[in-house]
């Protein structure tokens, strides 16, 4: 079934993002992460979910 992403909460976000790194996607994942954060009300929860799923391209060292 088809949702309206405006209807979505930050708890979907963060679902997807969990789905996201156990698959082993982890851009997906922050970026989920990133919009449930945007949509918690609360700094501290906020920060919390930033941690968890950091941007994986702003730590990625290269190789070669």
């Amino acid at each position: 079934m088809i949702r309206d992403p405006a209807d979505l909460t930050s708890a979907d976000y963060l679902d997807g993002a969990r789905e996201m790194a156990a698959a082993n996607r982890p851009y997906l994942a922050h970026l989920l992460a990133e919009e449930a954060a945007q949509r918690t009300t609360d700094s501290d929860t906020a920060a919390g979910i930033r941690a968890t799923y950091p941007d994986p391209t702003a730590t990625r060292e290269e190789t070669g």
